[in-house]
C-alpha cells in the first residue's frame, strides 16, 4: 500500500469560477471592476491570504483592505460551491486508487473547512484518510510541513504528490517525494517547465502513472 496525496483546487477539481465568484463580490463592495478568470486561475494556490493580497493588488486598493477584504472572502468561501466540479476521470481514478489499497490524503492551501465544504458538495469527501488544509498548521505549501503532516497521518508506506503547479512541484521537492503533474491546473507558467516525475491531461491515465511512479521509486 502507498500513500498517494493530492492538491485540491486545479488538481481535482476545477474552483476558479466560484472563488472568481467570492473575489468579485467583495470587490464590487469597494467599487473596483471584477476581476477575470484567467486573473482568478493565476491568483490561486498560495493560500487565501495571498490570493486576496492579488487580488487587491491588482485593482491598486490598500494595504490597509487587506484584513478586512480577508476577513470577508473567508466569510464566504465554505459557500463558494456551486459552480465546481471535478474534472473529468477524477472520481473514476480516486476510486481505483482505493480499490487499489492505497491511502489517500489531501494536502491543500485552501481553508480545510472550505476544502471539506467543496469535496462533499461534488461528493468526494469519502476518498480521502486524511486532509490538511492551509490553517491546519502555522505553515503552508510550498513549505513541505503541511505534506509531511498528511504523510503522518496515513498509514507507513511509499508516497507521492499529485498537483498542478509551480507551488506543489516545490512542496513535493521540499518533502522528497515524486511528483505527478496534471497539465490542466492553475500553473502560473508553460507545464512544460514544472519539473515532474511524470505528466497527465486526464485523470484517466492517473493510476497507471501511480504505478509506475511508485515502481520506479522502488527501483525496480
Amino acid at each position: 500500500m502507498a500513500r498517494i496525496i493530492f492538491d485540491l483546487d486545479g488538481t481535482l477539481i476545477n474552483s476558479a469560477p466560484d472563488v472568481m465568484g467570492v473575489a468579485n463580490a467583495i470587490l464590487a463592495e469597494q467599487g473596483v471592476a471584477p476581476i477575470s478568470l484567467a486573473q482568478t486561475r493565476s491568483f490561486i494556490g498560495n493560500g487565501v491570504a495571498t490570493f486576496v493580497a492579488r487580488m487587491r493588488a491588482a485593482r491598486a486598493l490598500p494595504e490597509t483592505l487587506q484584513a478586512p477584504m480577508l476577513d470577508a472572502f473567508r466569510a464566504r468561501y465554505d459557500a463558494a460551491v456551486g459552480a465546481t466540479l471535478p474534472y473529468p476521470g477524477v472520481a473514476t481514478a480516486l476510486a481505483r486508487l482505493g480499490a487499489a489499497g492505497h491511502a489517500i490524503g489531501l494536502c491543500t492551501n485552501k481553508p480545510v473547512s472550505a476544502a471539506r465544504a467543496v469535496l462533499g458538495h461534488v461528493g468526494l469527501l469519502p476518498a480521502f484518510d486524511a486532509i490538511i488544509g492551509g490553517d491546519s498548521l502555522a505553515l503552508q505549501k510550498p513549505d513541505p510541513a503541511p505534506l509531511l503532516a498528511v504523510l503522518d497521518a496515513l498509514p507507513p508506506g511509499p508516497a507521492l504528490y499529485v498537483g498542478d503547479s509551480e507551488v506543489d512541484a516545490e512542496t513535493a521537492a521540499a518533502a522528497g517525494l515524486p511528483f505527478l503533474l496534471y497539465t490542466g491546473g492553475y500553473s502560473r507558467g508553460p507545464a512544460s517547465a514544472i519539473a515532474a516525475t511524470a505528466r497527465f491531461a486526464h485523470h484517466a491515465a492517473l493510476p497507471d502513472l501511480v504505478a509506475a511512479a511508485l515502481t520506479e521509486a522502488a527501483g525496480c
